[in-house]
Order: C-alpha cells, then sequence, then structure tokens
C-alpha cells in the first residue's frame, strides 16, 4: 500500500484535501469508498476523505487499480513547457544533488496552482528533471510573496524523508525580514497559536489562544535605521500558515509590505518598495544518505535595494561559521600554557621577596 508522512504545511487539512494535492488520481468517490471499506489508515486508525491530518501522521491507502478509476473522465496530458519556461526554472535552481534540487522563488510566483493562478512551481517541475525520468516533488511551500529557498525531492524516498524532516520540526529554516519600527525586545520568542481568520474564506490568520494550533518563533534584530525600520531574523519552529508575518504583526511590528495584516500602516517611503520584505534565507537539513544540506539564498531585488537605502550591510546577518576542531582543540593547550606563565610569575615574585 503507498504511504505518505503529512508534511507540516498539510497539518490540519481534510483527508481528502490531501489527496487533491499530492495524489489527484484519487477522487473523493474513491476516497469514501476507501474510508467505507476500512481499507484507508491514518496512524493506523480507519479514516475517511472528511477527517483531518495532522503533521507528523502515516497516511495508508489501497493502489489505485485502473478499472477503479474507469469512469472518471480522462485528464489531458500536461503540456509540455517551452524553452522559456526551461530556461526560466532552471535559473532559479541554487543546488542540486542526487536527493534534493533547491530553487531561490522569487517573490510573486506561487507555489502551487489556485483560483485564478495559471503560473505557479509546481506547473515548472518538468523542467527540473534533469536526469531522470519523474518530476521533482514539492515537501514545503512558501506564500506566492515571499521569496527564497524551496526544497524539492528528487524522488519518492527523498519526498518521504524531506516530509518526515519538515514534520519533524528537524529542518532549521531562517528567515529574514524587515519590520515597521524596532521591536522593543531584540531578540526572543513569539508564542501565540494561529487559526483561520473567521469571514476570511482561509485567506487570513489570526492569533487564537483557545481554539488555534500551537505556533512558535524565534526573532532577533540584526540592525535597524533610526526607529523607521529593522532587519530582523526569524527562525520558525512551527510550521503554520503565515506563521512570521502574523507573530509579527502580534509583536506590534509588521513585515514592511504586508497589507494583508497591517494595512495602510505597512508601508515606508522613501523608495522603499510596497512589496512584502520576507524572504526564506537559509535551510539546514539531513539528507537521505547521511548528509546534509546546508544552502543559503540571495535576496530578491527589491529587498536588496531597501537594504541599500537603510544602510543595511546583509554580510552582518551571516551564520556564525563553528570554529574547525584542530583551532579548538587548541584552546586547553592555550588555558594551560596561561596557567603555567602565572604559576611562573610568582614564583619570581617570591624569588625577589626572598632574595
Amino acid at each position: 500500500m503507498p504511504e505518505a508522512i503529512i508534511a507540516e504545511d498539510d497539518d490540519d487539512i481534510r483527508v481528502d484535501r490531501w489527496f487533491k494535492r499530492h495524489a489527484p488520481e484519487v477522487s473523493f468517490n474513491l476516497a469514501s469508498r476507501w474510508g467505507r471499506m476500512g481499507q484507508m489508515r491514518l496512524d493506523g486508525v480507519k479514516a475517511g476523505p472528511g477527517d483531518r491530518v495532522k503533521a507528523g501522521q502515516t497516511l495508508l491507502w489501497p493502489e489505485v487499480e485502473p478499472e477503479m478509476v474507469a469512469s472518471r473522465p480522462v485528464q489531458r496530458e500536461r503540456e509540455g513547457l517551452s524553452p522559456t519556461q526551461i530556461e526560466f526554472v532552471r535559473s532559479l535552481v541554487i543546488y542540486k544533488d542526487a536527493n534534493a534540487i533547491v530553487i531561490n522563488k522569487p517573490p510573486g510566483l506561487a507555489t502551487q496552482g489556485g483560483t485564478g493562478t495559471t503560473t505557479h512551481v509546481d506547473g515548472l517541475l518538468e523542467g527540473l528533471m534533469f536526469d531522470l525520468e519523474v518530476r521533482p516533488k514539492l515537501v514545503h511551500r512558501l506564500d506566492k510573496d515571499t521569496s527564497g529557498v524551496l526544497l524539492l525531492a528528487r524522488t519518492a524516498r527523498a519526498a518521504a524523508y524531506f516530509s518526515k524532516g519538515f514534520a519533524g520540526r528537524e529542518a532549521k529554516k531562517t528567515y529574514w525580514g524587515l519590520t515597521m519600527g524596532l521591536p522593543k525586545i531584540h531578540a526572543g520568542t513569539i508564542e501565540a497559536a494561529l487559526s483561520k481568520q473567521p469571514g476570511s474564506g482561509g485567506e487570513k490568520m489570526h492569533v487564537d489562544e483557545e481554539g488555534g494550533l500551537a505556533a512558535k518563533t524565534r526573532y532577533r534584530v540584526l540592525d535597524w535605521a533610526a526607529g523607521r525600520a529593522a532587519w530582523v531574523e526569524f527562525m520558525p519552529l512551527t510550521g503554520r500558515t503565515h506563521q512570521i508575518r502574523v507573530h509579527a504583526a502580534a509583536m506590534g511590528h509588521v513585515l514592511v509590505g504586508d497589507a494583508k495584516y497591517g494595512g495602510k500602516e505597512a508601508f515606508l517611503t522613501g523608495g522603499i518598495s510596497r512589496k512584502l520584505h520576507l524572504h526564506a534565507r537559509r535551510l539546514v537539513i539531513d539528507t537521505p544518505g547521511g548528509g546534509k544540506i546546508d544552502v543559503t539564498a540571495d535576496l530578491p531585488g527589491h529587498m536588496a535595494e531597501s537594504f541599500e537605502l537603510l544602510g543595511f550591510d546583509p554580510a552582518r546577518g551571516e551564520p556564525v561559521v563553528e570554529a574547525p576542531q584542530p583551532v579548538a582543540a587548541a584552546k586547553p593547550k592555550v588555558r594551560r600554557l596561561s596557567q603555567a606563565t602565572s604559576g611562573n610569575r610568582r614564583g619570581e615574585r617570591r624569588s625577589r621577596g626572598k632574595g
């Protein structure tokens, strides 16, 4: 039976919605039939299409046999990409190995399709097959207006492994954002449960301590510009929809350009772009072969220009590189040398006193 680990980005969605995202060949009627027959399991428990999944759970379902879907309309074959589309999506690649491809997603490009969205990463994945015969698979998502690191799995095995890493919060994600004004506390952790805001059609989230899902974000201020704006590093420890954007607003310092959560108060004057200033800067995650991916994405054009106008130097936000082992091993020697020298000096003083 096929199985999948529910990713963080799919937390709390219905089973039928999960199939629509990841196994579109499974219809609602088919999932309903499996549910009635007890053939579909969620962490070993019978599940139906209306049940909600949780990050980290394992979903199992039967193989889709041709005769079971014979009555469904024949789907039109996916149209091939144009040379221009292939060139574009390949220009986004910043890392590639046998298990993964990482792209630097530009702002304005959706991760997946939706109402009125015809151009998206998912629709361009054929251009990233390279030497394999299968399309890469999405294992997490970024908001349409958020730029930066987006990891794609090249095989089904890698997709399951990476999905488990994201669901288990083993992946370390770092975002850079510009906030309106300077947070009074320059470093800390924001803990505020989130849920879909009623009346927004699921397009907007809000803080909901009673009925929301737990959400936690670490942050630290890297620089600021005369109280106008602050350059903040965010490290989400959970993966809720719009988490950083809502947590920044809850802190009282909405992200620059985030009209959805800040309205008219989310914009700066002086030539600063009105686009959202949130960028997935870095991702560190283990690979199926025992290695580690550690990749960093350059700032998009509008954020690079804003950094320059505000006097922020991106080099100040680079990760601290741990000292190589030989240097670390030399530290005890330095301390022993210091102690020996101190002892010699005390001996000298005592000798002079006796003389």
